[in-house]
């Protein structure tokens, strides 16, 4: 999808029909004959205008035949059944003589506020239109940050009351969103830093306002997805930790069941064995409840015995005040 844009009024955009120059071109996920038709009428390449349709692409710019590339990487918030998931898209942001082109394979919350108004941008400066975009997608990060982090709090609390699959594998997804913002933040930054060596940017005073703007935010952008991403991975660890104790719990719990059950079986095995045994000319009677008597006894001593040595819950025994002297 190819949509046409132009500044009128000074800062209004208004639909266009058509290309016409100095406009802004807006492609969403287009097709072969739409790069084609672009190209044609704009001057771009067509390896530049694809160049974000590659969801593996990375950030980086280039300058060539006239043409300047920004490609940076963007949040992306996807709705599913379990939960909402975060990830990042990159972006291309594509300029010239003639117009500026933005290309993505899905619509972008900034651009969007681009259109409607919310924010001001001037399709015939694209240095401004650039700097407006990577203050507005550092913001973006912010916010999906922020519901990583809220999500996060919200998953841990449930977590403290009950242990289950379904939020662990929850706290994973966040972790592994929070590697991904990670990791294209740093990828931005170099973008960024190539950005503050064009000329405009350099020598004009309110574009090099704008710029710190973004750094600052980006930065910020950053500092908070390095701590959360820390945080997160404490928590995963210490649950791992508690989930392991557990398991531990109960294979000790099994352990004393099945010890106390051993002495029975044992004692029904001997005396069960089809060979002469102590006490065989007793009556049948007084034998069975002889038995099961001295087998109830066996297991109650047993059952003391790892009660009060502590098998179950064992704690380091304090050290005498008198050995630590």
């Amino acid at each position: 999808m190819v949509n046409y844009f132009v500044s009128d009024s000074g800062s209004a955009l208004s639909r266009l029909d058509d290309f016409r120059r100095l406009c802004w071109v807006d492609m969403v996920s287009p097709t072969d004959g739409e790069v084609e038709s672009v190209s044609r009428d704009t001057g771009v390449p067509e390896d530049m205008i694809k160049a974000a349709l590659d969801e593996e692409e990375r950030a980086r710019t280039e300058f060539d035949e006239g043409c300047s590339l920004f490609v940076v990487d963007c949040p992306v918030i996807e709705e599913r059944d379990s939960g909402d998931t975060y990830s990042t898209l990159p972006l291309a942001i594509i300029y010239n003589k003639n117009c500026v082109i933005t290309v993505c394979l899905k619509g972008n919350p900034v651009l969007k506020d681009f259109i409607t108004g919310r924010v001001k941008v001037f399709c015939d400066k694209p240095v401004h239109f650039i700097l407006s975009f990577m203050l507005g997608n550092a913001k973006r990060f912010l916010y999906c940050l922020k519901q990583i982090d809220r999500k996060s709090q919200r998953v841990q609390a449930e977590l403290a009351k009950t242990l289950r699959n379904q939020d662990i594998l929850q706290l994973l997804e966040l972790e592994n969103s929070l590697v991904y913002f990670s990791t294209s933040l740093n990828s931005n930054s170099k973008v960024h830093e190539k950005l503050a060596k064009v000329e405009a940017v350099a020598t004009r005073e309110d574009y090099q306002d704008l710029y710190d703007d973004m750094a600052i935010e980006s930065g910020q952008a950053a500092e908070m997805c390095k701590i959360y991403k820390d945080t997160l991975s404490v928590s995963m660890d210490a649950y791992g930790s508690v989930i392991s104790n557990n398991a531990n719990d109960t294979m000790k719990k099994l352990t004393v069941i099945t010890i106390l059950l051993a002495i029975p079986t044992m004692i029904a095995g001997f005396w069960g064995m089809n060979m002469p045994v102590p006490f065989q000319g007793m009556d049948g009677l007084v034998w069975f409840w002889l038995v099961v008597g001295v087998t109830l006894a066996l297991t109650a001593v047993a059952g003391v015995f790892l009660v009060k040595s502590n098998v179950l819950n064992r704690r380091p025994k304090k050290r005498n005040k008198r050995n630590r002297k």
